[in-house]
This record gives structure tokens, C-alpha cells and sequence, in this order.
């Protein structure tokens, strides 16, 4: 649900008529602007995570070890080991700035970090 705004058609009214202000609240810091290009979109992410709730903290967290997690398992068939590796990369750099909400997803992360050696 953290991508809805982003992702799709979904209105941040819509959300909140169906989930609350809280819950749209934290799609909203989570949620990043598509008239940007990607790489802006990307460093804005870095530089934005450590300032956001904890509660949208928790979501960078979780939705980083799901990518890591399905890129090892799964990657897009169109992704060099180039570019998985360098999505680790980005990856760590946004969880350095929320790894403070839960230290116990955080070692999970780190754990996938260091398959990295997979991607090749």
C-alpha cells in the first residue's frame, strides 16, 4: 500500500476515507514525486529518510528488505549484475537514515546486504 499514490490513481482523500490520516499520512513521507527524474526521486530518498516519522521509518525498512530479498530470488531479467548492485548500494544509503526504528529488521537487511556477492 505504500506505493498506492505513486503507483497508481489513488488519491491521498481516497486513502484517507478508507484507512484514516494516520495511515495516509505515512504513504504521503513515503511517497515519491514521478514528475522527478529518477535519480532525483533516488537521492532525494537518501537525503529525506532520516526525517520522517518512525512509523514510515519501519515502511523504507521493510519495503528495502523486500527488493533485496526478491532481486536475489527473482531479479528482473533485464537487470545486469551491474545494476543489481548498484541498487543494493542505493539501498543501504536509504536505510542508513531509518535503521534506528528497529534494529532487529535492520540486521536483517544488513544479513541481505551481504548476500551482494550473489549478484554476479
Amino acid at each position: 500500500m505504500h506505493d498506492t499514490i505513486e503507483d497508481t490513481e489513488t488519491t491521498a482523500d481516497e486513502l484517507t476515507g478508507l484507512f484514516g490520516p494516520e495511515v495516509t499520512s505515512v504513504v504521503l513521507e513515503v511517497t515519491d514525486d514521478k514528475s522527478l527524474e529518477k535519480q532525483v526521486r533516488k537521492q532525494r530518498q537518501v537525503e529525506h529518510a532520516p526525517h520522517i516519522s518512525n512509523e514510515a521509518k519501519l515502511v523504507k525498512l521493510a519495503d528495502k528488505i523486500c527488493n533485496l530479498r526478491d532481486i536475489l530470488a527473482s531479479p528482473p531479467a533485464d537487470w545486469s549484475a551491474e545494476r543489481k548492485q548498484e541498487y543494493f548500494d542505493w539501498a543501504a544509503k536509504v536505510v542508513a537514515g531509518v535503521r534506528s526504528a528497529h534494529p532487529g529488521l535492520a540486521a536483517v537487511f544488513d544479513g541481505l546486504l551481504g548476500r551482494r556477492a550473489e549478484l554476479c
